[in-house]
């Protein structure tokens, strides 16, 4: 049942994980405080101290935030659950609840409207002697409404500053969000500036603001995302501002150049397309006079080719763009996949099979090509009933990355043609069994051959593949689970083997698998007629593990 704040307790276990999801139980009747507004849910829960929750819901979906030491690594914890499944246990109040929050607001604002101007004002110097930072943000909106331009760069900065929050020399995740609110205030302020007619203003201190917030990111704990949108709003500001004052095109090329290329665009991700009607023709020839050299002295330098592929784009030409991705080829292939598609989206299909057939064959001689260029490349061929083409390259993958994955896609493409026969699956399984190595006990990774046998139902060759030393305990499973009914003393010689090493282990997964193996011993017993064996087997392996209660449970469940 989803609450109206659109949560479930499916989501509560995805946020916090099952561990301490059921944990969270321990501590419903320790929810307190509760109060719930249109998208906040505050609580206090008494742990091993008492603890501040709140849970708020985006268009993104929940969060959760908790002053426990767990809650404050960024974890959606225990206690944030409890509130959340208390909330759902109280789904029917949650209206009323809601109600009575707006009207306490309601009283608030009524009491404050009744207060004359002298009541007003002393409660606000009252509240501005004790909190240092209600008294920042006014200063700002007052520099604001000024006209003093040096006050509103020094109060937009202010809002920026790290060290109030950075107890450790970093902003950790407990006070990530108080810096995000104050951070925040600069946006407000920015923006006020722009309305007010003062764009120029707002653009200049707006600059200074991204470079300011793009240098202090890397020493914040980010995990909510809260200070990353303030950087987006900065961005979004400064550009409105542009669009709003009409800048020299070449000196904002010139700043924008000069952002991009710096490792401060991590934060804000601004791009040259969205100032296209700020630049102009004159700015954007600027942006080319800036970009090209940068990008011919790096060719392979992430910022410098970013720009490039930009100004391409505006340009049109997508020679231009393939000449900027030519210029640093990825060994696997895949920026020739990048050109293939700009060239098919730009109706060249045969210069783009072109690419993609080069990209196949200059990648690594060792991994082989990447996997969305094959796909790409046999999708084309299939399309031009090259048929034979696509057996050649799947071949070619499973010679250079034997998988099953690869030997599928064979397969897939033999029947296709009609050719899938004896010799040529024998060929591909080859392939398999030249890459797998045999190896003794049940430990190590299986291999391909196996699971491609298993896909293609050959279980007696599959048995036989492990064994010869080729499967795994995951795979040994498989085919024990396959062949009991027909096999069923070779497969449960399998259970007993998987069963052995789990007897030294403990915790509910392990009880879980080992449960579900004596289940199918006993099917293998009963099939053989030997069900005493096994109760005698049950009987002495309950004995030996009889302090484990938890496993006791669940083989009385099942009875076994």
């Amino acid at each position: 049942m989803k609450s109206t704040l659109g949560f479930d307790e499916d989501e509560l276990r995805r946020l916090a994980g099952p561990g301490s999801f059921e944990r969270s139980r321990d501590y419903l009747s320790s929810v307190s405080a509760l109060e719930i507004s249109e998208t906040t849910i505050t609580a206090t829960v008494d742990g091993t101290d008492v603890y501040e929750v709140e849970l708020t819901g985006h268009e993104r979906g929940l969060t959760g935030w908790c002053s426990c030491p767990y809650g404050q690594e960024g974890n959606f914890c225990k206690h944030c659950v409890a509130v959340g499944l208390t909330v759902l246990s109280r789904a029917d109040s949650v209206p009323a609840r809601r109600a009575t929050a707006a009207s306490r607001g309601r009283r608030l604002d009524a009491w404050l409207e009744a207060r004359s101007r002298d009541e007003l004002l002393s409660l606000v110097r009252e509240q501005l002697a004790d909190d240092r930072a209600l008294r920042r943000r006014l200063e700002l909106r007052a520099a604001v409404a000024g006209d003093d331009l040096d006050a509103v760069r020094e109060h937009v900065l202010g809002q920026l500053d790290t060290r109030p929050f950075a107890r450790y020399g970093s902003i950790e995740y407990a006070d990530a969000r108080a810096y995000g609110l104050q951070a925040a205030e600069a946006v407000s302020a920015l923006r006020a500036l722009v309305r007010s007619g003062r764009a120029a203003e707002a653009m200049e201190a707006a600059r200074e603001a991204v470079t300011v917030l793009g240098r202090n990111y890397g020493e914040i704990d980010d995990s909510d995302g809260a200070v990353g949108d303030v950087a987006e709003a900065l961005a979004e500001v400064h550009l409105d501002a542009c669009r709003a004052a009409r800048p020299d095109p070449a000196q904002t090329a010139d700043w924008l150049v000069d952002h991009l290329l710096s490792d401060l665009n991590d934060v804000t991700d601004v791009t040259l397309s969205d100032y296209e009607d700020v630049l102009g023709a004159v700015g954007l020839a600027r942006a080319y006079e800036r970009v090209v050299p940068a990008w011919r002295a790096h060719p392979k330098g992430r910022a410098e080719k970013h720009l490039m592929e930009q100004l391409a784009k505006l340009d049109g030409g997508v020679d231009a763009l393939i000449a900027v991705h030519a210029a640093d080829l990825a060994r696997s292939g895949a920026t020739h996949l990048v050109i293939a598609r700009e060239l098919e989206r730009a109706g060249r299909p045969a210069d783009a099979l072109e690419w993609a057939e080069r990209g196949l064959r200059e990648a690594d001689p060792d991994r082989g090509p990447d996997a969305r260029l094959v796909d790409f490349t046999c999708e084309r061929y299939a399309l031009a009933d090259r048929r034979a083409d696509v057996i050649t390259v799947r071949r070619d993958v499973l010679r250079r990355r034997p998988s099953l994955a690869a030997y599928q896609d064979l397969r897939t493409a033999a029947r296709a043609a009609g050719c899938w026969d004896a010799p040529q699956r024998s060929a591909a399984l080859d392939v398999l069994r030249a890459a797998a190595r045999p190896h003794q006990g049940l430990g190590h990774s299986g291999s391909a051959l196996v699971d491609a046998l298993l896909d293609d139902g050959d279980l007696d060759a599959a048995w036989e593949a492990a064994v010869d030393g080729h499967a795994d305990s995951r795979q040994w499973l498989t085919l024990a689970d396959r062949v009991r009914d027909r096999r069923p003393a070779e497969a449960l010689t399998v259970y007993l083997r998987l069963i052995t090493p789990l007897l030294a282990l403990t915790g509910d997964a392990t009880y879980e698998k080992l449960t579900a193996l004596l289940l199918s011993a006993r099917a293998c017993h009963i099939a053989l007629g030997t069900r005493d064996t096994f109760t005698a087997y049950t009987t002495t392996l309950r004995a030996v593990q009889r302090r484990k209660r938890k496993l006791m449970t669940l083989l009385d469940q099942h009875g076994l």
